[in-house]
C-alpha cells in the first residue's frame, strides 16, 4: 500500500571544470556556504567565511558565460530541477521535457552548501573539480594603432548589439572614462567609487562597467608599449573599488571586482580582448558576449562599455 510519501532522492555527482581563481576555496579548509541566487540555471553560492576573495562560486552550465569564479558542470537532464527567482533576475532553469524516472531535487536560494576537498556540494548536487582553466589571459606586444582599431570595432558592436539600456549616457560613466584617459587619478578614483553597486540586479551595472575597465587597463595596457601608466591606474582603481565592495554591492559583484582587479576575466571577455589585440576577430567574440542568453545576471553590454573605456584610456596614457 502506498504511504503517499515520495521516495528519497538520490544524490547527483558530476565532474566539473573549475577556474583557477577558486582553487583555494575548493581545496582549502571546508567552508560552509549558501545559495544566494539561481539565475538562468546558474547557481550562485557564497562562502562568507572564506579567507579571501573570490568568496562566491558560480556553478554554471556549459553554455553559460564562463565567469572567472565559475565551475562548469553538465547536470544530467531530469535529475535536478532548479527553481525560484534569483535576486534581480526573472528567469529560472528550463526543465527537461522528458519526465524523470526519479523524483527531482529542487535547489533554491537559501539552501546550504559546502566547499572543500575539491568538491562543492549544494543540497543533492555534488560537483568535483576534475579539470582546471586559467581565467588570466596573456597578451603579446600590442601597438597603439592596433588597439585603436580593435576598440573602434568593439564600440560599433556595442551600439548595434547591446541588449537594452546601459550606462553609456550616465554622467558618472562618462566622467570616469574622461578622467582615466587624461590620467586624472583623483578624479578617476572618485568616479569609480561612485559606480560600485550602482544599479539593480545580482551584478549592478556600475560594477560591470568597472570590471570591463579594470580588465582592459591591466591586460591591454600591460601589453601596449608605454602602457605602464595604464597598469598603474588599474592598481589604484582596483584598490579603491575593492576596499569596501562587500559592503556596497552584491556578493557576486564583489567577487567579480576582485577577480577583475587581478586580471581574471570571463572566458567570453578574454575572447573579446584577444580580438581587440588583433589575435582573433573582434566581431564574433563581441557578438557572443553581447547576445549570450545564459549570462548569470551579468550586464554584458555594460561590461563591454567598460572595456571600451579601458582601451581608450590605455591608448591615451601610452602616448601622453
Amino acid at each position: 500500500m502506498s504511504t503517499g510519501q515520495h521516495p528519497a532522492v538520490a544524490p547527483v555527482e558530476v565532474a566539473g571544470i573549475a577556474s583557477l581563481a577558486v582553487r583555494d576555496l575548493l581545496h582549502g579548509p571546508h567552508q560552509a556556504g549558501q545559495v544566494v541566487a539561481v539565475v538562468q540555471g546558474t547557481l550562485i553560492v557564497v562562502f562568507p567565511g572564506a579567507p579571501r576573495e573570490p568568496r562566491v562560486i558560480a556553478i554554471s552550465a556549459p553554455d553559460a558565460v564562463r565567469l572567472p569564479n565559475a565551475i562548469i558542470a553538465g547536470i544530467p537532464a531530469g535529475t535536478l530541477t532548479v527553481t525560484a527567482p534569483a535576486i534581480g533576475a526573472a528567469d529560472s532553469a528550463t526543465s527537461s521535457p522528458v519526465k524523470p524516472a526519479k523524483p527531482a531535487k529542487t535547489i533554491k536560494p537559501s539552501d546550504g552548501a559546502e566547499a572543500g576537498g575539491g568538491w562543492i556540494r549544494v543540497s543533492g548536487l555534488s560537483v568535483q573539480a576534475r579539470r582546471w582553466w586559467d581565467p588570466s589571459p596573456v597578451f603579446g606586444p600590442l601597438s597603439s594603432g592596433r588597439l585603436d582599431q580593435g576598440a573602434a570595432v568593439l564600440t560599433r558592436a556595442c551600439r548595434q548589439l547591446a541588449p537594452g539600456p546601459t550606462l553609456a549616457d550616465h554622467d558618472g560613466t562618462r566622467a570616469l572614462a574622461a578622467c582615466c584617459a587624461s590620467g586624472d587619478l583623483a578624479g578617476a578614483v572618485e568616479q569609480a567609487e561612485r559606480l560600485v553597486g550602482l544599479g539593480a540586479g545580482i551584478v549592478p551595472a556600475g560594477d560591470s562597467v568597472l570590471c570591463g575597465l579594470l580588465l582592459a587597463l591591466r591586460l591591454l595596457g600591460g601589453a601596449i608599449t608605454g602602457g605602464s601608466r595604464a597598469v598603474w591606474l588599474a592598481d589604484w582603481l582596483s584598490a579603491a573599488v575593492t576596499s569596501y565592495a562587500s559592503e556596497r554591492t552584491t556578493p557576486l559583484a564583489a567577487s567579480l571586482l576582485h577577480c577583475a582587479s587581478r586580471g581574471q576575466a570571463a572566458a567570453e571577455v578574454a575572447a573579446v580582448l584577444h580580438g581587440v589585440a588583433g589575435e582573433d576577430p573582434v566581431e564574433p567574440a563581441a557578438r557572443r558576449l553581447l547576445t549570450v542568453k545564459a549570462a548569470a545576471g551579468l550586464g554584458t553590454a555594460d561590461l563591454a562599455l567598460g572595456m571600451v573605456a579601458g582601451c581608450r584610456a590605455a591608448q591615451a596614457l601610452s602616448v601622453s
